[in-house]
Protein backbone atom coordinates (compact mmCIF):
# COMPACT_ATOMS: atom_id res chain seq x y z
CA UNK A 1 0.00 0.00 0.00
CA UNK A 2 2.70 2.27 0.76
CA UNK A 3 4.52 1.53 -2.56
CA UNK A 4 1.21 1.98 -3.63
CA UNK A 5 1.27 5.86 -2.79
CA UNK A 6 4.47 6.32 -3.22
CA UNK A 7 3.93 5.60 -7.03
CA UNK A 8 1.52 7.99 -7.43
CA UNK A 9 3.04 10.86 -5.99
CA UNK A 10 6.13 9.95 -8.44
CA UNK A 11 4.09 9.60 -11.05
CA UNK A 12 2.35 13.16 -10.32
CA UNK A 13 5.66 14.58 -9.70
CA UNK A 14 7.14 13.87 -13.21
CA UNK A 15 3.63 14.78 -14.76
CA UNK A 16 3.39 17.38 -17.23
CA UNK A 17 -0.07 18.30 -15.41
CA UNK A 18 0.26 18.07 -11.38
CA UNK A 19 -3.09 19.85 -11.07
CA UNK A 20 -4.96 17.02 -13.48
CA UNK A 21 -2.95 14.42 -11.07
CA UNK A 22 -4.23 15.99 -7.71
CA UNK A 23 -8.04 16.15 -9.32
CA UNK A 24 -8.01 12.45 -8.85
CA UNK A 25 -7.64 9.86 -5.91
CA UNK A 26 -4.94 6.74 -5.90
CA UNK A 27 -7.59 4.47 -7.35
CA UNK A 28 -8.39 6.89 -10.31
CA UNK A 29 -11.50 8.35 -8.88
CA UNK A 30 -12.31 12.29 -9.12
CA UNK A 31 -11.86 14.33 -6.30
CA UNK A 32 -14.51 16.67 -5.44
CA UNK A 33 -14.49 20.41 -6.37
CA UNK A 34 -14.07 21.40 -2.37
CA UNK A 35 -12.08 18.44 -1.46
CA UNK A 36 -9.56 19.71 1.28
CA UNK A 37 -6.09 18.50 0.42
CA UNK A 38 -4.37 20.23 3.26
CA UNK A 39 -6.53 17.97 5.66
CA UNK A 40 -5.86 15.04 3.45
CA UNK A 41 -2.37 15.21 3.92
CA UNK A 42 -2.34 15.50 7.18
CA UNK A 43 -4.34 12.55 7.22
CA UNK A 44 -1.99 10.37 5.01
CA UNK A 45 0.96 11.14 6.97
CA UNK A 46 -0.85 9.18 10.01
CA UNK A 47 -2.61 6.59 7.96
CA UNK A 48 0.79 5.31 5.88
CA UNK A 49 2.15 4.20 9.46
CA UNK A 50 -1.05 2.90 10.39
CA UNK A 51 -0.77 0.78 7.03
CA UNK A 52 2.79 -0.17 7.34
CA UNK A 53 2.61 -1.54 10.71
CA UNK A 54 -0.93 -3.56 9.80
CA UNK A 55 0.83 -4.61 7.00
CA UNK A 56 3.58 -6.67 8.34
CA UNK A 57 0.88 -8.00 11.11
CA UNK A 58 -1.05 -9.69 8.33
CA UNK A 59 1.96 -10.61 6.63
CA UNK A 60 3.31 -12.41 9.89
CA UNK A 61 -0.55 -14.05 10.39
CA UNK A 62 -1.10 -15.21 7.16
CA UNK A 63 2.81 -16.55 6.10
CA UNK A 64 2.00 -17.42 2.78
CA UNK A 65 -1.38 -19.56 3.44
CA UNK A 66 -4.27 -19.16 1.13
CA UNK A 67 -7.00 -20.26 3.74
CA UNK A 68 -7.61 -17.93 6.50
CA UNK A 69 -9.52 -19.04 9.62
CA UNK A 70 -12.38 -17.09 11.27
CA UNK A 71 -11.66 -16.73 14.66
CA UNK A 72 -11.41 -13.46 17.38
CA UNK A 73 -8.05 -12.64 16.52
CA UNK A 74 -8.78 -12.89 12.55
CA UNK A 75 -11.86 -10.45 13.31
CA UNK A 76 -9.92 -8.15 15.24
CA UNK A 77 -7.35 -7.70 12.30
CA UNK A 78 -10.28 -7.20 9.89
CA UNK A 79 -12.31 -4.57 11.84
CA UNK A 80 -8.70 -2.57 12.30
CA UNK A 81 -8.14 -3.06 8.53
CA UNK A 82 -6.69 -5.50 6.12
CA UNK A 83 -3.84 -4.26 4.01
CA UNK A 84 -4.68 -3.44 0.08
CA UNK A 85 -1.87 -6.09 -0.76
CA UNK A 86 -3.90 -8.74 1.11
CA UNK A 87 -7.69 -7.57 0.51
CA UNK A 88 -8.30 -10.08 -2.41
CA UNK A 89 -7.61 -12.85 -0.48
CA UNK A 90 -9.42 -11.94 2.66
CA UNK A 91 -12.28 -11.48 0.73
CA UNK A 92 -12.15 -14.45 -1.45
CA UNK A 93 -11.89 -16.57 1.43
CA UNK A 94 -13.90 -15.22 4.36
CA UNK A 95 -17.02 -14.53 1.83
CA UNK A 96 -16.82 -18.18 0.42
CA UNK A 97 -15.96 -16.57 -3.33
CA UNK A 98 -12.54 -18.97 -3.06
CA UNK A 99 -14.25 -22.41 -2.31
CA UNK A 100 -16.90 -21.46 -5.00
CA UNK A 101 -14.20 -20.53 -7.57
CA UNK A 102 -12.22 -23.95 -6.96
CA UNK A 103 -15.30 -25.68 -7.08
CA UNK A 104 -16.02 -24.33 -10.64
CA UNK A 105 -13.09 -24.32 -12.59
CA UNK A 106 -13.90 -22.31 -15.91
CA UNK A 107 -17.55 -21.20 -15.28
CA UNK A 108 -16.76 -17.81 -15.52
CA UNK A 109 -14.98 -18.03 -18.58
CA UNK A 110 -18.07 -20.50 -20.11
CA UNK A 111 -20.74 -17.59 -19.19
CA UNK A 112 -18.43 -15.02 -21.21
CA UNK A 113 -18.65 -17.51 -24.44
CA UNK A 114 -22.68 -18.13 -23.58
CA UNK A 115 -25.46 -15.91 -25.30
CA UNK A 116 -26.18 -12.78 -21.95
CA UNK A 117 -29.74 -11.43 -21.28
CA UNK A 118 -29.30 -7.49 -22.07
CA UNK A 119 -31.87 -6.56 -19.49
CA UNK A 120 -29.40 -7.74 -16.44
CA UNK A 121 -25.78 -6.06 -18.47
CA UNK A 122 -24.08 -3.00 -16.31
CA UNK A 123 -26.61 -3.15 -13.76
CA UNK A 124 -23.78 -3.15 -10.92
CA UNK A 125 -21.09 -1.43 -12.53
CA UNK A 126 -20.36 0.38 -9.61
CA UNK A 127 -20.00 -2.34 -7.28
CA UNK A 128 -18.00 -4.45 -10.04
CA UNK A 129 -15.23 -1.50 -10.70
CA UNK A 130 -14.59 -1.37 -6.49
CA UNK A 131 -14.07 -4.87 -6.91
CA UNK A 132 -11.82 -4.79 -10.21
CA UNK A 133 -9.72 -2.37 -8.59
CA UNK A 134 -9.00 -4.19 -5.29
CA UNK A 135 -8.54 -7.87 -7.46
CA UNK A 136 -7.32 -6.51 -11.18
CA UNK A 137 -9.06 -9.99 -11.15
CA UNK A 138 -12.48 -10.23 -13.20
CA UNK A 139 -12.94 -13.98 -12.22
CA UNK A 140 -12.20 -13.23 -8.66
CA UNK A 141 -14.34 -10.21 -8.86
CA UNK A 142 -17.44 -12.05 -10.38
CA UNK A 143 -17.32 -14.79 -7.76
CA UNK A 144 -17.04 -12.20 -5.12
CA UNK A 145 -20.10 -10.34 -7.05
CA UNK A 146 -21.79 -13.66 -6.69
CA UNK A 147 -20.72 -13.99 -2.72
CA UNK A 148 -22.67 -10.34 -2.23
CA UNK A 149 -26.05 -10.93 -4.50
CA UNK A 150 -26.31 -14.72 -3.45
CA UNK A 151 -25.23 -14.80 0.38
CA UNK A 152 -24.60 -11.64 1.18
CA UNK A 153 -27.02 -9.47 0.48
CA UNK A 154 -29.82 -11.89 -0.85
CA UNK A 155 -32.82 -9.70 -2.69
CA UNK A 156 -31.00 -6.83 -2.88
CA UNK A 157 -30.57 -6.64 -6.76
CA UNK A 158 -33.41 -8.77 -7.92
CA UNK A 159 -36.35 -6.94 -9.61
CA UNK A 160 -38.42 -5.93 -6.84
CA UNK A 161 -35.68 -5.22 -4.51
CA UNK A 162 -37.34 -6.85 -1.39
CA UNK A 163 -33.95 -7.08 0.25
CA UNK A 164 -32.93 -3.62 -0.12
CA UNK A 165 -36.78 -2.32 1.18
CA UNK A 166 -36.69 -4.55 3.62
CA UNK A 167 -32.92 -3.55 5.17
CA UNK A 168 -34.33 0.38 4.56
CA UNK A 169 -37.24 -0.53 7.11
CA UNK A 170 -34.83 -2.40 9.24
CA UNK A 171 -32.93 0.55 9.54
CA UNK A 172 -36.01 2.40 10.62
CA UNK A 173 -36.54 0.72 13.59
CA UNK A 174 -33.26 0.64 15.25
CA UNK A 175 -33.25 4.15 15.04
CA UNK A 176 -36.67 4.12 16.36
CA UNK A 177 -35.09 2.18 19.23
CA UNK A 178 -31.47 3.63 19.31
CA UNK A 179 -31.75 7.08 18.07
CA UNK A 180 -35.22 8.17 18.79
CA UNK A 181 -35.13 11.63 18.50
CA UNK A 182 -34.20 11.26 14.65
CA UNK A 183 -37.21 8.82 14.31
CA UNK A 184 -39.50 11.34 15.56
CA UNK A 185 -38.36 14.38 12.96
CA UNK A 186 -38.45 11.59 10.41
CA UNK A 187 -41.70 10.45 11.42
CA UNK A 188 -43.23 14.49 11.98
CA UNK A 189 -42.49 14.81 8.56
CA UNK A 190 -43.50 11.90 6.69
CA UNK A 191 -39.83 11.26 5.44
CA UNK A 192 -39.47 7.90 3.60
CA UNK A 193 -36.35 5.92 5.20
CA UNK A 194 -35.55 5.41 1.04
CA UNK A 195 -35.40 9.13 0.31
CA UNK A 196 -32.15 9.32 2.59
CA UNK A 197 -30.47 6.12 2.83
CA UNK A 198 -30.90 3.97 -0.25
CA UNK A 199 -27.81 4.59 -1.89
CA UNK A 200 -26.19 3.93 1.30
CA UNK A 201 -27.24 0.79 0.65
CA UNK A 202 -27.70 -0.15 -2.47
CA UNK A 203 -24.55 1.42 -3.32
CA UNK A 204 -22.67 -0.28 -0.32
CA UNK A 205 -21.63 3.44 0.16
CA UNK A 206 -19.34 4.04 -2.39
CA UNK A 207 -19.80 7.24 -4.06
CA UNK A 208 -21.29 8.40 -0.58
CA UNK A 209 -18.02 7.83 2.01
CA UNK A 210 -14.40 8.41 1.20
CA UNK A 211 -12.65 5.60 -1.03
CA UNK A 212 -10.47 4.14 1.86
CA UNK A 213 -13.66 4.44 4.75
CA UNK A 214 -15.23 2.46 2.25
CA UNK A 215 -12.75 -0.34 1.74
CA UNK A 216 -12.60 -0.90 5.50
CA UNK A 217 -16.40 -1.53 5.47
CA UNK A 218 -16.09 -3.90 2.47
CA UNK A 219 -13.29 -5.28 4.45
CA UNK A 220 -15.80 -6.23 7.35
CA UNK A 221 -19.12 -6.39 4.86
CA UNK A 222 -17.04 -9.74 3.53
CA UNK A 223 -16.06 -11.69 6.97
CA UNK A 224 -18.65 -10.42 9.45
CA UNK A 225 -22.00 -9.62 6.71
CA UNK A 226 -24.43 -7.50 5.93
CA UNK A 227 -25.23 -6.20 9.48
CA UNK A 228 -21.63 -4.02 9.31
CA UNK A 229 -24.21 -1.81 6.91
CA UNK A 230 -26.44 -1.16 9.97
CA UNK A 231 -23.61 0.00 12.08
CA UNK A 232 -22.25 2.51 9.88
CA UNK A 233 -25.66 3.91 8.88
CA UNK A 234 -26.66 4.06 12.71
CA UNK A 235 -23.16 5.52 13.35
CA UNK A 236 -23.89 8.41 11.12
CA UNK A 237 -26.84 8.97 12.48
CA UNK A 238 -26.73 8.66 16.05
CA UNK A 239 -23.55 11.09 15.61
CA UNK A 240 -25.03 13.77 14.15
CA UNK A 241 -28.37 13.19 15.50
CA UNK A 242 -28.51 17.07 16.65
CA UNK A 243 -28.08 17.76 12.83
CA UNK A 244 -30.72 16.22 11.62
CA UNK A 245 -33.02 16.66 14.55
CA UNK A 246 -33.03 20.44 14.09
CA UNK A 247 -34.35 20.34 10.31
CA UNK A 248 -37.61 22.01 9.64
CA UNK A 249 -38.70 19.81 6.45
CA UNK A 250 -38.34 17.55 4.19
CA UNK A 251 -36.44 19.13 2.02
CA UNK A 252 -33.83 20.25 4.96
CA UNK A 253 -33.35 16.26 6.35
CA UNK A 254 -32.58 15.10 2.98
CA UNK A 255 -29.79 17.75 3.02
CA UNK A 256 -28.71 17.05 6.55
CA UNK A 257 -28.65 13.09 5.37
CA UNK A 258 -26.04 14.33 2.94
CA UNK A 259 -24.07 16.54 4.54
CA UNK A 260 -22.97 14.07 7.40
CA UNK A 261 -21.58 11.65 4.75
CA UNK A 262 -18.79 14.43 4.05
CA UNK A 263 -16.13 15.92 6.51
CA UNK A 264 -12.92 14.80 8.39
CA UNK A 265 -15.33 12.48 10.99
CA UNK A 266 -15.69 9.79 7.67
CA UNK A 267 -12.52 10.84 6.30
CA UNK A 268 -10.54 9.55 9.08
CA UNK A 269 -11.23 5.41 7.92
CA UNK A 270 -9.52 4.24 11.49
CA UNK A 271 -11.31 6.32 13.78
CA UNK A 272 -14.53 5.90 11.94
CA UNK A 273 -14.27 2.28 12.31
CA UNK A 274 -13.83 2.13 15.60
CA UNK A 275 -16.99 4.50 16.33
CA UNK A 276 -18.64 1.99 14.09
CA UNK A 277 -18.20 -0.94 16.46
CA UNK A 278 -18.86 1.63 19.45
CA UNK A 279 -21.51 4.28 19.09
CA UNK A 280 -24.39 2.26 18.01
CA UNK A 281 -23.96 -0.35 21.03
CA UNK A 282 -25.13 -4.00 20.81
CA UNK A 283 -26.66 -5.36 17.45
CA UNK A 284 -26.87 -8.72 17.36
CA UNK A 285 -27.89 -11.14 14.47
CA UNK A 286 -31.44 -12.06 16.21
CA UNK A 287 -32.55 -8.81 16.92
CA UNK A 288 -31.37 -7.80 12.69
CA UNK A 289 -33.08 -11.30 11.77
CA UNK A 290 -35.99 -10.65 14.15
CA UNK A 291 -36.95 -7.37 12.52
CA UNK A 292 -36.48 -7.89 8.98
CA UNK A 293 -38.65 -11.15 9.24
CA UNK A 294 -41.43 -8.26 10.71
CA UNK A 295 -40.40 -5.81 7.84
CA UNK A 296 -40.45 -7.95 5.19
CA UNK A 297 -44.01 -9.07 6.28
CA UNK A 298 -45.17 -5.43 6.09
CA UNK A 299 -43.88 -5.38 2.69
CA UNK A 300 -45.30 -8.02 1.45
CA UNK A 301 -48.86 -7.53 2.93
CA UNK A 302 -49.36 -4.31 1.46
Amino acid sequence: MENHFNDQRTECSSSSDSNDCQRVDQYGFERAEDFNYESYEEFMSRHLDVVTRRSKKWSKLLQGTVKVEKNVKVKRYVRKGVPCEHRTQIWMAASGAQDQLDRNPGYYHSLLKAEHDPKIEEGMNFIAGYLLIITKDEEKSFWLMDALLGKILPDYYTPTMLGLKMDQEVLGELVRMKVPAVWQVMNRHDAMWTLVVSRWFICLYIDILPVETVLRIWDCLFYEGSKILFRVALTLIRHHQNLISQAQSLPEICECFKQITHGEYVEDCHTFMQKIFMEPGGLSTATITKLRKMCRNRITSV
